[in-house]
């Protein structure tokens, strides 16, 4: 057995390796072990053939074509719409709950019947305090006034480092 080059990866070898495992010859196995490089880095693993890498559409639109997503669900109307869901029950009575979720997914509605981030539900300001409700009317109506007195911050640090308020605040804790 004679080689023409300097062996560096077993795929110079071709066969050679198989068919001295083949007819069991073991001498030829380990001399051609041994005429390979010993450099972990011109093993054949590490020197695989490489394939133009094409940079793929990454883009929402060509993400939702290729995973086959239906149209996105709104979280809200645009316009405010009480009859939002009107017709499920009649599907769902005519139909089944399949026919009512595939016509959900084709024609998703949106979560809420409203987008007004400032309404509040008639429940909750129900059991809010009288000047709570009061509040919210007068700022619902545009004529909310600021209730905050003016502070002088600067001179209440000045009054609790002259030490006038640590007494008060020792009672206080």
């Amino acid at each position: 057995m004679q080689l023409d080059a300097v062996l560096t990866r077993e795929e110079q070898l071709g066969s050679a390796l198989s068919v001295s495992v083949a007819e069991h010859r073991r001498a030829d196995f380990a001399m051609l072990l041994a005429m390979l490089s010993q450099d972990v880095l011109d093993f054949s693993q590490f020197h695989l053939p490489e394939a133009q890498q094409t940079e793929a559409d990454l883009s929402e639109q060509a993400l939702k074509k290729k995973l086959q997503i239906g149209p996105q669900r709104a979280l809200a109307p645009e316009q405010f719409d009480m009859l939002i869901g009107q017709d499920n029950a009649k599907i769902l009575e005519q139909s089944s709950l399949t026919s009512l979720k595939l016509q959900d997914y084709l024609n998703p509605e949106p979560l809420a019947i409203r987008d007004d981030k400032t309404h509040i539900p008639l429940v909750v300001v129900d059991n809010c305090d009288l000047a709570v409700r009061k509040r919210l009317e007068a700022t619902k109506k545009g004529y909310a006034t600021d209730e905050k007195p003016a502070m002088n911050a600067a001179g209440f640090y000045d009054q609790i480092a002259s030490g006038q308020m640590q007494s008060a605040l020792q009672l206080s804790a």
